[in-house]
């Protein structure tokens, strides 16, 4: 069974909900931060990214201070609100092409524990202690970890009726994109979510595997202390059928010392290859791999060579990693290898083809996104694919919710 609990959220007024709100920090590129930090007074950069002003020449202690001090800061001005009593939100985001809809809850550190909640990537040690510390010493958290739960009836129809009432917030991004939140304050509404999720035995972790394992070191760490809030996490719960998910495309520096016709001939021993010229070809499906080597695009066709493989070795990362990125162009780590880029899935094909034309990189592979039973079947066994195997949506807005520790 799977626990959630409302909780004492703390939010922006709803007349600058659409001023303070981000996007993930990583997103923006310096000009765009720089823009956003210099023009608009009110938006969470100013929180996340307190080190603008001081030309980023601080240690990550001062800044997490920092962070700390102006989240104060804009909790004094008025610039965010506290609820009264612990809450559920319901939170639809629309974008050009998409729709999603979940639940913003508190999830479970326990149920991560005892696997009711699982994971199917990895987490580095470094990172996960560094947002640990983040966390303790900035007292908040306004990233929730995306959680899937499996389609149900009740829930679905429980949520569409939901959204036909006044929303707290209504607003529109400079991205094109509409963001609702509902909030859930009704005792009868927040029992009832409950029990229906006291159903689910199992959710899965779609993005965040961090975050959530810093909240749980943080936990380890302070779990004799009188502070509950720390055992919980703030997530987003989405039915599987929501989420989408993209492929991540790779891009490499060199051939590893293979002249163009030589490297061909090795892809040929576990490929069917097809010259596809100039014609900007992707993958179409599984065990389809796409290439643009040499000016033209190539399609190429794995050969099936095991009739008994293992859910890893079936996953279409994999195999690119052990027949050509490993074996060929001696990539063994790719998170670390500076030979190796990754290209998100809803990008246009024509980025790949633009940055090996202008030379910095030499070949680029696509790949025909994963689904959600191969992250589950990966999840259920205990297996972890390869790094940067998905890109997921939907991304979370900062600053819309925070969950205090």
């Amino acid at each position: 069974m799977s626990k959630i609990i409302p909780f004492k959220a703390v939010r922006p007024t709803a007349d600058k909900v659409g001023l303070v709100t981000c996007r993930n920090y990583d997103d923006y590129s310096s000009a765009e931060l720089a823009a956003w930090l210099s023009f608009n007074p009110y938006s969470f950069l100013h929180v996340i990214h307190p080190a603008y002003v001081h030309s980023q020449k601080i240690t990550l202690d001062k800044r997490f201070k920092g962070v700390a001090h102006k989240y104060q800061d804009f909790k004094n001005e008025g610039v965010f609100v506290e609820e009264t009593k612990p809450v559920f939100f319901v939170y639809e985001i629309q974008t050009k092409t998409n729709s999603f809809t979940g639940i913003v809850a508190g999830t479970s550190i326990e149920d991560y524990k005892k696997n009711v909640i699982k994971k199917h990537e990895d987490t580095l040690q470094y990172r996960v202690e560094l947002f640990k510390d983040y966390l303790h010493q900035t007292g908040f958290n306004t990233e929730p970890v995306l959680i899937t739960y499996p389609d149900k009836k009740q829930l679905t129809n429980w949520i569409l009726n939901k959204k036909k009432e006044q929303p707290i917030y209504h607003f529109s991004t400079t991205k094109k994109e509409r963001h609702t939140l509902w909030k859930v304050d009704a005792d009868n509404d927040i029992s009832w979510l409950q029990e229906q999720f006291a159903k689910i035995p199992e959710l899965y972790i779609a993005d965040g595997h961090h975050r959530l394992a810093s909240a749980e070191l943080l936990y380890d760490e302070f779990k004799n202390t009188e502070n509950k809030k720390l055992n919980y996490f703030m997530s987003f719960l989405i039915a599987e059928s929501e989420v989408k998910i993209y492929e991540f495309n790779r891009i490499i520096r060199d051939l590893n010392g293979f002249d163009v016709k030589s490297f061909l001939a090795k892809l040929d021993e576990h490929f069917i290859i097809k010259n596809k010229e100039q014609e900007l070809w992707r993958p179409q499906s599984k065990f389809e791999f796409g290439m643009y080597l040499d000016g033209n695009f190539y399609a190429l066709f794995y050969k099936l060579e095991n009739n008994n493989p293992t859910i890893l070795e079936n996953l279409d990362a994999q195999i690119l990693y052990d027949k050509v990125l490993q074996p060929l162009l001696g990539i063994g780590d790719l998170r670390n290898d500076e030979r190796i880029e990754y290209i998100p899935g809803k990008q246009s094909v024509l980025t790949i083809k633009e940055l090996i034309d202008e030379g910095e990189f030499e070949v680029g592979f696509m790949l025909y996104p994963s689904d959600i039973s191969e992250i589950k079947a990966l999840a259920d066994n205990n297996l972890i694919m390869p790094p940067k195997s998905t890109y997921i949506e939907p991304k979370f807005r900062s600053g819309l919710i925070v969950y205090e520790l």
